[in-house]
């Protein structure tokens, strides 16, 4: 069996965890020890409640699960109490309140032990030190005494790097990946590449973005987890510092985003790839778990409902009880007065006995004694019905305070229940968000690629297309810069020119080739016509003669295949231009550097060899 425990706050997310019914087949709350409360809400309120008061132990609850191999059969209750019972002794909680919780998951069944850490009677807590090394003695020793074989984790000198933890775990929970699939995929990469661009394009292609954080190099995944590189690559003979060496060249820790940057970035590739319409089948399920929901809430509610009405019930019963108790006391009062006041008339001296009692003051005497009796009983009386009535007072204030209790006790259920729906549902829509990554890999072992690059060190990483990726800084400069207090036109740029100016010179440039061409068509034909007519001497006409078989008319397909495009410089936008080299020309002389550059024509830079060729040349 593997236990695996924890030190930790926040008991109403913990039960609700525990009550989950969608990730759980079966759910069974077996104990609640040392609370007023039945259910874990409630339960776990009052450690919270006791540890907020004598206290300030933040981390209040001890938790521990224990998953048994299915291999060697499943553990007994019994077996499951006897583990927990060596727990406590061995922890030192014996007799703390606890809670034990039992799930079948995926046909496994496992068991939660909660335990609270706060000792009420000595007002501290518990403290846990090497709590996890007397787990493992607790669990050899279980072992050993039912038969059981241990764990391969058990075993000294295994690999900590391959066991999973909680984080790891609900990692593979969302993204359907496994960890030894990432090691796979990442290892596989490290060993293909040989620079430090291959290995980053590879992480890219994987789905994972290089990044930095509390440690020089961090990967997060387009799902939005985060792992550290050097523990990913399953090689023993590579090192932490063997990666930094590898890497820090080129993409320095400085240079890299920040993991909020990385997981931003991805959120957006991510909410791009998931934005897909919800299958029929995906509805029918959660149709089908809202339905089961519905029906838990409406008996809770059900439930609530005929509380209030035992309730009422009790208090109305409670208050006829009442006042049949008042008043039979009072026919008690009366009837006292009556038997004694017909008592009295009976013994009432009649005759000279009477005369006698009047002359000798007798009768005056006896009268006040009936008076002062009489003023005795009724005392008697309204102190036994004062009583009465603050007594019944009290029943009522119980009452009141037991259907108090009663009613937060149903309305913390239904609150319970609404949470456990909430993450019911949150459940649901991981379970569906996983099967469609695992869909969208289309049975990949690694991510769909982010096509991001990382441009060079002191740069942070965007994404954009792979032939810029390495491009040099001062190929992308601003489209419109300021020089000597003139702004140059943004259509002299050569990265981002303005479709508007493109289309302008595109205009200008076609104008000006169909004018010479028309020109030269109008040239051709009066020249046609002065050999017809004869005109000129003989060395003239020999010469035209010459030159006309060299410039022989030409079809239209050959004039535009032998045609040359007349330079720039010759087209109505020159001027503009020969000012943009100008200006480019202060810039080099300045030492600065644009994108592509326009070189000084060959009149300004004075003469030079081969001096036959256009006035201004370009470099590209």
């Amino acid at each position: 069996m593997i236990p695996k425990a924890s030190q930790r706050a926040g008991g109403q997310d913990l039960a609700t965890h525990l009550l989950n019914g969608f990730d759980n087949e079966y759910v069974e709350v077996a104990e609640v020890r040392g609370a007023v409360a039945r259910d874990l809400h409630g339960a776990f309120a009052e450690w919270e409640a006791i540890a907020h008061n004598l206290t300030r132990c933040r981390n209040y609850l001890y938790s521990l699960s224990v998953n048994p191999d299915l291999g060697q059969g499943q553990l007994s209750r019994a077996q499951y109490l006897d583990y927990a019972n060596r727990v406590e002794q061995a922890l030192g909680m014996a007799g703390q309140p606890r809670a034990l919780v039992f799930h079948i998951k995926e046909g496994r069944e496992h068991c939660h032990i909660v335990w609270s850490r706060i000792d009420a009677r000595a007002g501290k807590a518990i403290h846990q030190a090497f709590d996890r090394d007397k787990l493992m003695m607790v669990t050899r020793a279980f072992a050993r005494d039912h038969g059981l074989a241990l764990p391969s984790g058990y075993e000294r000198g295994s690999d900590d790097r391959k066991r999973k933890s909680l984080y790891e775990m609900q990692q593979q929970r969302n993204s359907g990946i496994t960890k030894e699939e990432r090691m796979e995929s990442v290892t596989a990469a490290w060993k293909r590449s040989d620079s430090p661009q291959a290995f980053v394009r590879a992480l890219e292609e994987m789905g994972y973005v290089l990044a930095t954080g509390k440690r020089p190099y961090i990967l997060v995944d387009l799902y939005g987890n985060m792992n550290a590189l050097p523990k990913l690559i399953d090689d023993r003979s590579v090192r932490t510092k063997d990666i930094r060496a590898f890497l820090e060249k080129e993409f320095p820790p400085e240079s890299l985003p920040s993991v909020d940057e990385a997981k931003a970035l991805v959120a957006k590739h991510r909410q791009a790839r998931e934005d897909f319409v919800q299958s029929g089948r995906d509805a029918r399920k959660r149709d089908q778990l809202k339905a089961a929901q519905r029906a838990r809430r409406e008996k809770a509610e059900g439930a609530q409902i005929a509380l209030v009405t035992r309730h009422k019930d009790e208090r109305m019963a409670l208050a006829t009880a009442q006042g049949d108790v008042r008043r039979q006391l009072k026919a008690r009062y009366l009837d006292e007065v009556r038997r004694v006041k017909a008592a009295r008339e009976a013994a009432r001296p009649t005759g000279l006995a009477a005369f006698l009692g009047r002359v000798t003051g007798v009768s005056f005497i006896i009268g006040k004694l009936h008076k002062h009796r009489d003023a005795q009983r009724y005392a008697a009386y309204q102190g036994e019905k004062a009583a009465l009535i603050e007594k019944q007072d009290d029943a009522r204030r119980v009452l009141a305070h037991r259907q108090k209790l009663e009613m937060l006790d149903a309305a913390r259920e239904v609150r319970a229940l609404a949470q456990i729906e909430a993450r019911e549902l949150k459940s649901f829509a991981v379970a569906q968000r996983r099967v469609e990554r695992m869909r969208q890999r289309q049975g990949h072992e690694h991510m769909p690629a982010l096509n991001l690059a990382l441009k060079p060190k002191g740069r942070s990483a965007v994404p954009h297309k792979a032939k810029d990726r390495y491009r040099k800084p001062d190929q992308r400069r601003d489209d419109r810069r300021k020089v000597r207090g003139a702004e140059i036109p943004a259509i002299f740029t050569i990265d981002k020119t303005p479709p508007a100016a493109i289309s302008k010179l595109r205009a200008a440039f076609e104008e000006s080739v169909a004018k010479a061409q028309e020109e030269r068509k109008r040239t051709e034909g009066e020249k046609d016509e002065g050999r017809r007519d004869g005109r000129g001497g003989g060395g003239d006409d020999r010469r035209r003669d010459r030159r006309s078989d060299q410039e022989r008319p030409l079809d239209n397909a050959q004039a535009t295949r032998d045609f040359t495009e007349p330079h720039w410089t010759e087209l109505p936008l020159a001027d503009e231009f020969r000012e943009a080299a100008r200006d480019r020309d202060v810039v080099e002389r300045k030492g600065e550097s644009g994108g592509a550059r326009i070189r000084r024509s060959r009149s300004s830079r004075g003469p030079t060899r081969d001096d036959d060729g256009p006035d201004i040349e370009r470099e590209r």
